[in-house]
C-alpha cells in the first residue's frame, strides 16, 4: 500500500527552537520527508513561509531550500512517523533540578500515535535517567507496545544531545562528532545510522544515561573554567591588576589556556546543565556547585560597579544617563535566554529609577518585553549612547562594538566586562 507522505513522515521533531528547527532542517536537506511541530502558531506561520524566527547565519538560505521543496512541512497538530525527535526545553526548577514536563507532555503526545518499531529520540539536555523515563512512559500510555527490541511492536529510544554553538550551527551541525545513547544497542545504531545521514564527523554509540552524562559534563567544563576568569577577575580588582594583561601573560605557558570573564554566564546550556549534575549528585558535585555559584555572583558585582560609578560621577546629575551596550548572552545572536547582560540591565534600571538606561543591541529588532515594561529603560543607537552616556557599560562584545573600540574606550567612565577596550 501507497503511503500518503502527507500524513506519515520519516521524522517528526517536536520543538522548533534554536536546536529543533536547523535539526529539523538538516534531515530535510538529505532527502527525507520530515515534519515540524510546535505548539506555537506564530512560530510555525513564520517557518511555514521559510523565514528563520531567530538570528542564525546562513540558516536561512537551507531552510527556504527544504521549505520551498516540501521536504519541511511544519504545524501545530503532530503528524504520524517513523522517528520522533523531541527537542523541548528542559528548564530549571525552583530547586535547581530539571523541569522534564515539557519532555513528558512530548511523550504523552507521541503515545496515540505509536504503531510499533518507531524511534523516540530525546535531543533535550537531561539529566541521567530522562530517557529511561520518557521510554517508561510511552509504554504506560501504550501498554501493547515493549520497549523490549525486535517485535512487531517494538518501541526504542535513545538520546542524542545536541553539541553545536549558536551562531555556527551550520557549520558545527555537520562537523561536530555526535553523541548517541540508547536504552538498548539497538536504539543506539538506529540512531547512529540516522545522524549519519548528515553529520561528516563520527557518530559515537554508548548507553543513554552516559550519553546524557556527556553533555552535561561538557557544559560543566566549560562553567568550571569561565569560572576561574570570573573569579580572576574579583582578585585583580582587589589587588588593582590589568586582569586581562594577566591572563594574556599567562597563557603564553604551552599548558595554560585561561578563559576570559564576563558579567556573569548565559545561554540555556552552560548556566543551566551544571545544576542537573549537581542535582543528580549534591555530595560529590562539590567543585561544579562552586563553579555555578562564581558565575551566578558575577552580575551582581558588576551591578555593584556600576553603583559606585554613579556615585563617583561629576559634575552630579539629578537624571543621570547609563548606556548598556549587548544584552544578549554571548556576542552576535538575538539570544537572552539565561543572559547575565539582560538581567543586569533589568536590575539596574529597577534598582535606580530616577536613571534613563539605553540600552543599545543591534541583534534585537525590539527590547524584550521585560525591558520594555520599564518606564526609564529604551532601545538606542551605538554612537549616540556613547555620546550621551554619564556611565558606559560593555555587556556583550558585539562585531559592532568591536568595530568601534577606540571610540568607546574615550569614554571618561566605562565598565568593560568583556575587555573590549583594551583590544
Amino acid at each position: 500500500m501507497t503511503v500518503d507522505r502527507r500524513d506519515h513522515f520519516d521524522i517528526a521533531v517536536i520543538g522548533l527552537g534554536y536546536i529543533g528547527l536547523p535539526t529539523a532542517a538538516f534531515f530535510a536537506s538529505t532527502g527525507l520527508q520530515v515534519f515540524g511541530y510546535d505548539i506555537n502558531a506564530d512560530r510555525v506561520a513564520t517557518i511555514a513561509k521559510g523565514e528563520v524566527p531567530f538570528v542564525e547565519p546562513g540558516f536561512d538560505e537551507l531552510l527556504k531550500n527544504v521549505v520551498e521543496s516540501q521536504s519541511l512541512s511544519v504545524g501545530t497538530v503532530l503528524k504520524p512517523a517513523d522517528v520522533y525527535i523531541i527537542s523541548v526545553p528542559t528548564p530549571l526548577s525552583s530547586d535547581k533540578s530539571v523541569d522534564p514536563s515539557y519532555v513528558f507532555d512530548a511523550a504523552k503526545s507521541i503515545a496515540p500515535l505509536l504503531q510499533g518499531d518507531e524511534l523516540v529520540i530525546l535531543e533535550s539536555t537531561s539529566p541521567p535517567g530522562l530517557t529511561e523515563k520518557v521510554a517508561d512512559l510511552l509504554v504506560s500510555e501504550r501498554a501493547d507496545m515493549t520497549l523490549s527490541p525486535d517485535h512487531g511492536n517494538s518501541i526504542y529510544a535513545a538520546h542524542a544531545p545536541e553539541r553545536v554553538l549558536p551562531g555556527k550551527i551550520m557549520e558545527e551541525m555537520t562537523t561536530n562528532a555526535r553523541i548517541v545513547g540508547g536504552i538498548n544497542p539497538t536504539s543506539s545504531e538506529r540512531a547512529k545510522k540516522l545522524y549519519e545521514r548528515f553529520c561528516q564527523n563520527d557518530v559515537l554509540t554508548t548507553d543513554a544515561r552516559t550519553a546524557e552524562m556527556a553533555k552535561l559534563t561538557e557544559n560543566a567544563f566549560r562553567d568550571v573554567n569561565i569560572a576561574f576568569a570570573n573569579e580572576l577577575s574579583l582578585i585583580c580588582d582587589e589587588l588593582d591588576i590589568d586582569v586581562w594583561e594577566l591572563i594574556s601573560l599567562a597563557n603564553r605557558h604551552p599548558r595554560v589556556n585561561v578563559l576570559q570573564p564576563g558579567p556573569g554566564v548565559g545561554g540555556h546550556c552552560i548556566a543551566v546543565d551544571p545544576w542537573f549534575i549537581v542535582h543528580s549528585a549534591p555530595d560529590q558535585a562539590k567543585l561544579i556547585k562552586t563553579s555555578r555559584l562564581v558565575n551566578d555572583s558575577k552580575p551582581d558585582y558588576v551591578l555593584s560597579k556600576i553603583d559606585t560609578a554613579l556615585a563617583e560621577i561629576e559634575p552630579k546629575s539629578e537624571y543621570p544617563r547609563i548606556g548598556i551596550l549587548g544584552i544578549t548572552f554571548k556576542p552576535d545572536i538575538d539570544d537572552v535566554r539565561e543572559s547575565p547582560a539582560l538581567q543586569i540591565a533589568q536590575q539596574i534600571a529597577s534598582k535606580h529609577p530616577e536613571t534613563h538606561v539605553d540600552v543599545v543591541e543591534p541583534n534585537l529588532g525590539q527590547l524584550p518585553q521585560q525591558l520594555r515594561s520599564l518606564a526609564n529603560i529604551r532601545h538606542t543607537g551605538l554612537a549616540k549612547t556613547v555620546e550621551q552616556a554619564d556611565v558606559l557599560v560593555v555587556l556583550v562584545d558585539h562585531y559592532q562594538f568591536r568595530l568601534s573600540a577606540k571610540e568607546i574606550s574615550q569614554h571618561p567612565h566605562v565598565i568593560d566586562t568583556r575587555g573590549l577596550t583594551r583590544s
